[in-house]
């Protein structure tokens, strides 16, 4: 092995080491920037969630009894949103246990990312909820049926209380969780929602304008569609491992690179693991006289500062002489690096560069 090789090799091993340490977090468990840090263990989560559920689930029956009663297409959407409400929970409490689990075999982070199936599979769900009750609203606008004001009423102002007392518990819990978070949105969203039906019995029991009920279960699909929308966005960024939202990843290679004895960063990669834990790799390259190993340290405090990145794998090596003169800006149109054989992405070195 040649004293570059070794030396390579030796970057790659302690980047491993250093990304291991940062990663996991002052504490062991992944609790450092980024990740589960307010201090609620996973078992009191999962008790602040299966309250929430109980409450949920309970009142859901009813209502569906109640809205059948009343011949209350509001009552009834509330309560198949309540439905996915139940569900994201489930999926919440399965998906919080699976990635407890740890990393072995194939699953080389584990099941962590059990959590963004859940969401994504809650955001579907609603989706396609919503598709039927906006059918089954515009119906009921052209032809109205009647509607019990009074009952209707009367249980959105109990269904209100409720989704109070099931978003305080769910916000007791580790809302950094996409799946956590995503089923808290939807209980806000249902809280919204009750109103509005509130609102739509007030009128059919003063009024008798009945109609109010369909425009009512309208306002709802749109709450629907607006979390629904958002939970399948942010869990397919994840699959698609794209960057976190808050990160550009050209900004960040700008930046590694005009740290002082850098030359060149490339095959930068930026993703995400599961909610609120981001990861990075990269080749980095410095001076011939650069220290290597306080180059990797400097970057790694760097990346948990600036942009909250703690689970880090940087390969830093010196720049050879021949890439000195091979590979500059300019001279290949693909970008490409010799030293690798091809860059995955942006080449970033110091001067204007393409992106």
């Amino acid at each position: 092995m040649s004293r570059h090789d070794h030396d390579h090799a030796h970057e790659h091993e302690h980047a491993h080491t250093g990304a291991d340490r940062a990663g996991h977090g002052h504490d062991g468990h992944g609790h450092g920037p980024g990740g589960h840090s307010h201090g609620v263990d996973p078992d009191a989560d999962r008790r602040w969630l299966a309250i929430a559920l109980a409450l949920i689930g309970g009142f859901m029956a009813v209502e569906v009894v109640i809205g059948v009663m009343a011949h209350s297409l509001a009552l009834i959407s509330d309560a198949a949103h309540m439905l996915t409400d139940a569900v994201s929970i489930v999926l919440a409490l399965i998906a919080m246990r699976l990635a407890a689990r740890p990393a072995r075999g194939g699953f080389t982070y584990g099941l962590k990312r059990a959590e963004i199936l859940s969401a994504q599979a809650n955001g579907l769900t609603l989706l396609l909820l919503a598709v039927w009750l906006a059918y089954e609203a515009v119906r009921r606008l052209l032809d109205p049926p009647p509607v019990e004001g009074g009952l209707v009423l009367v249980t959105a102002l109990a269904g209100i209380v409720v989704n109070v007392a099931a978003a305080w518990c769910i916000s007791r819990a580790n809302r950094s969780s996409l799946a956590v978070e995503g089923a808290y949105q939807h209980i806000l969203n249902d809280l919204f929602a009750f109103i509005g039906t509130a609102v739509s019995g007030l009128i059919v029991l003063t009024t008798g304008f009945v109609q109010a009920d369909a425009i009512a279960t309208l306002v709802v699909v749109l709450l629907m569609v607006k979390a629904g929308y958002g939970l399948v966005r942010e869990s397919g960024r994840i699959f698609l491992e794209a960057a976190p939202a808050h990160v550009d990843p050209d900004a960040v290679g700008d930046r590694l690179v005009a740290h002082v004895p850098v030359t060149e960063v490339h095959d930068l990669h930026i993703w995400t693991i599961t909610s609120g834990q981001a990861a990075l790799s990269a080749h980095v390259l410095v001076e011939p006289a650069g220290d290597c190993h306080a180059v990797r340290r400097e970057l790694e405090l760097l990346l948990a500062k600036e942009y909250g990145i703690t689970h880090t794998t940087l390969q830093v090596d010196h720049v050879q002489d021949a890439l000195l003169s091979v590979g500059r800006p300019g001279e290949d149109p693909q970008g490409a690096d010799p030293h690798c054989g091809e860059a995955h992405g942006p080449v970033h070195r110091e001067g204007p560069h393409a992106h």
